[in-house]
């Protein structure tokens, strides 16, 4: 193994690396680099987001070709324990394995209890693996997404793991999403439209409450203007319904084609009695970003209860009035509890505006319940 201090500016360098990924996504900032014998770097790499292979893979794939037959001579140094389980890309301790590495140091252990494992993976395969190099700089790093994993101090939002939340909705102008008699077809354009589905397409899985279930019946895939399917149905979100009603037979949501090319029987179920526990339960199968379109009760919930990390909200320049509501009780009294926002980008579509942000303080109300109706996206 290299030197303390050679390994450390390694760390150092591969935390710098690993900020050039984004922020915002389910997955951790992670960044690798790979060291010769004499602790020089010959290769580097982060991960880009969500679907796009980790830092340990892209690495590898930025080594010069003499290294190739020469992995045994290499460390990988990476901010994060290389993972151990399938997602949307392999194990990186297995990719690490099989190509023959000869020693990796990595700051953090993994707190996931699907992805950890990763060093006894490698340590059984008689790879050295040394842990715990600046992980005070890689948990400050961290942090929001450690907080997620129930991995963060007690002041995180919720103490369990769970995956990362976004909530959408479409509004008029008047905080409006749907017309008195119930009907929300359509608020936004076209490319408003279409600018929801490409972010259906980024997520893991996609939640609607069981009142827009019944009263919409929407498909809950991410398509093009055509109606074809923007992703293949393996990569396409894994439908979920929130509520104790039941899912139609009929129910096009149960034809969902992730359904079938991933083996789920059926729909995914939360009843919504302990939002925190049952997020836990969808990060435990290793879906790590929630796209929410379940309606004002479901949103309203979510937020109050401080679980949406994200919140996409569609504003057509129009006008409706009339009791329907974009967002329902959020139990804050005062001003004193306003829910504040981190705008993190405003977007023109077509007629419409995007307000996306992120939540910077919450107000911790007893959370209305959720079950609900009104999201015009089929």
């Amino acid at each position: 193994m290299l030197q303390q201090e050679l390994v450390e500016e390694a760390m150092r360098r591969a935390l710098g690396v690993a900020r050039r990924g984004p922020v915002d996504d389910p997955n951790p900032q992670v960044g690798c680099v790979i060291l010769d014998a004499d602790g020089r770097i010959v290769a580097e790499g982060w991960h880009r987001g969500s679907g796009t292979p980790h830092a340990e893979i892209d690495a590898l794939a930025h080594l010069p070709g003499p290294w190739r037959g020469r992995f045994a001579e290499l460390t990988a140094v990476v901010t994060l324990e290389p993972c151990n389980h399938t997602g949307r890309t392999g194990p990186c301790a297995e990719a690490l394995r099989d190509a023959g590495i000869g020693a990796v140091v990595y700051a953090l252990d993994d707190p996931g209890r699907a992805s950890s494992g990763g060093a006894a993976t490698l340590r059984a395969a008689g790879i050295e693996v040394r842990g715990g190099v600046l992980a005070g700089e890689a948990r400050a790093l961290l942090g929001a997404w450690l907080a997620r994993q129930g991995a963060a101090d007690a002041s995180a939002p919720s103490p369990l793991p769970r995956p990362r939340v976004t909530v959408k909705w479409a509004q008029t102008l008047d905080g409006r999403a749907a017309a008195a008699d119930g009907t929300s077809r359509w608020i936004t354009g076209p490319e408003a439209r279409a600018d929801v589905h490409r972010r259906r397409a980024e997520a893991d899985a996609i939640l609607v409450g069981t009142g827009t279930l019944l009263a919409d019946d929407p498909e809950l895939t991410a398509r093009d203007a055509e109606g074809a399917l923007l992703v293949p149905a393996s990569e396409q979100p894994i439908p979920v319904v929130l509520g104790h009603r039941g899912i139609p037979e009929a129910a096009r949501v149960r034809a969902h084609p992730a359904l079938a090319s991933r083996g789920v029987p059926e729909p995914l179920r939360l009843p919504g009695d302990d939002l925190p526990a049952e997020l836990a339960g969808l990060a435990e199968r290793g879906i790590g970003s929630l796209f929410v379109e379940g309606g004002p009760r479901v949103a309203s919930a979510l937020i109050a209860a401080g679980l949406a990390d994200e919140l996409l909200v569609y504003v057509a320049p129009a006008l409706l009035g009339g009791p329907r509501l974009a967002l329902g009780d959020l139990g804050i009294p005062s001003m004193a509890g306003i829910a504040r926002l981190a705008v993190r980008e405003r977007l023109e579509l077509g007629a419409d505006l995007l307000v996306r942000a992120d939540r910077v303080s919450r107000a911790t109300p007893d959370s209305p319940a959720p079950g609900d109706h009104a999201s015009e996206e089929g």
